[in-house]
């Protein structure tokens, strides 16, 4: 016997879980399935709308520059884009509904993007930041000073440093690299910087004495300050209560600190994915997760979809159903010298049938298979080769849909955040 809801969302990162999100709120009953681990675990943690457009250049953008308004750029983007099916109003009213669930988030307070600096040294353009990395917007003109920490290799604050002068930041950087306190292994993980200060726990000093951990931390950062106005410190500043170990840092060192967004594991992707899933908790949104959608029955409908857990096939049957199972990345649209798939249930990809006009000839060139994935009508219903819906109930969001590249638009977040709102929305109308 299968178990019944009303809604049914495969795929459990920012797109599933905002489409589960709109369907509970907008009264379904709803069952999400999840596989893995969200990607927000892979991600920086920033939310981006729209940094770049396709051509470099639309309402709202610099030629060759980056987005200053993504709301007044989305009119211009190709037909095809997700954002021009869901509109410049459908964005705004799901930018609202994560503002109110990440509410550790800044940038709602206007419609332009900031520009964050990353570990890496670029600039960024976001639409929303963590609170934790407010002070380090690229547009103050606070000097900085920005320090890694020598077992955590991935970020080099002084590499970092000169990579933001060389983008004509308007501020003076400088980078440190010192240790962190205590008898951290060279391979801890990121959690482990983030528990130690989250517990503030004593830590031996290299004089042999003992420190609280935060103290000991600002203690072997003021050497360095030299008139820095500001200091940037890798984002593992705490897990359980990063607001707290910022103010501590703060308060000893007498300056705003901030944190440098990270690259995989991230612990502010994590973060948004605790937001996430407790916003779902409390929306009532039933949740399996760590078992695969392995088939699916129904021909013009789906009447259920089939989850593989230990071996045994168990039905979940529903009304509607949402597919957020993300794109080439995330492994919702496989590949393979045959040609290209939707993995669950098989749904049209076009692509040219010739290999090699999949990709451009330059490394960074216009590439067609960033843009692979479903193509869907207004409904954000799945279409065959023929341009009908696959499924009449079927909808899908997120980086499974077609027609936009969203590594080069900067647009990933907002997209998966857009049309799962929308495809959530959409399968709780089309239920009553």
């Amino acid at each position: 016997m299968a178990i019944d809801s009303e809604v049914v969302v495969v795929g459990g990162g920012l797109a599933g879980g905002f489409a589960a999100l709109g369907a509970a709120r907008a009264g379904a009953d709803v069952r999400l399935l999840s596989y893995k681990q969200s990607t927000l675990a892979q991600a920086s943690g920033l939310v981006d709308v729209l940094g770049y457009v396709p051509d470099g250049a639309a309402n709202g953008a610099a030629a060759d520059g980056p987005v200053v308004d993504p709301y007044a750029a989305i009119p211009d983007l190709p037909d095809d884009h997700p954002y021009r099916t869901v509109g410049v109003d459908g964005v705004r009213e799901a930018m609202a509904v994560f503002d109110a669930v990440a509410d550790r988030y800044r940038g709602e307070h206007t419609d332009r993007n900031a520009l964050l600096p990353t570990h890496g040294g670029t600039v960024k353009p976001t639409a929303r930041y963590p609170a934790g990395a407010a002070a380090g917007v690229a547009s103050d003109d606070r000097d900085a000073l920005l320090v890694g920490f020598e077992r955590l290799v991935d970020f080099d604050a002084p590499h970092a440093a000169t990579h933001l002068e060389n983008a004509g930041v308007p501020f003076e950087v400088e980078g440190a690299t010192i240790a962190f306190p205590g008898d951290l292994a060279a391979d801890a993980k990121v959690t482990r910087y983030a528990k130690l200060l989250d517990e503030d726990a004593p830590v031996e000093t290299r004089s042999g004495g003992q420190r609280r951990a935060r103290d000991a931390l600002a203690a072997a950062v003021e050497p360095h300050l030299d008139g820095a106005e500001r200091v940037g410190f890798p984002a593992v500043l705490g897990d359980d209560d990063p607001g707290a170990v910022r103010e501590s840092l703060e308060s000893t060192l007498g300056v705003p600190v901030f944190e440098v967004p990270m690259g995989p594991p991230s612990l502010p992707g994590l973060r948004l994915e605790d937001d996430l899933y407790a916003a779902l908790d409390a929306a009532g949104v039933s949740m399996e997760t760590g078992n695969p959608v392995v088939d699916y029955d129904g021909e013009d409908r789906l009447e259920e979809v089939h989850v593989d857990r230990n071996g045994a096939s168990i039905p979940f049957s529903a009304d509607q159903f949402v597919l957020a199972t993300g794109g080439l990345v995330g492994k919702g649209v496989g590949s393979d010298r045959e040609g290209v798939e939707e993995s669950v249930f098989d749904c049209h990809v076009p692509h040219p049938s010739d290999r090699y006009e999949w990709f451009d000839t330059d490394a960074f060139g216009d590439h067609d298979f960033a843009r692979f994935g479903v193509p869907t009508d207004g409904g954000l219903r799945p279409l065959d080769a023929g341009g009908d819906p696959e499924f009449g109930n079927l909808r899908a969001a997120g980086s499974v849909l077609g027609g936009y590249d969203f590594a080069a638009e900067k647009s990933g977040s907002g997209v998966s955040i857009a049309t799962g709102h929308a495809a959530g929305g959409a399968a709780a109308e089309a239920v009553r």
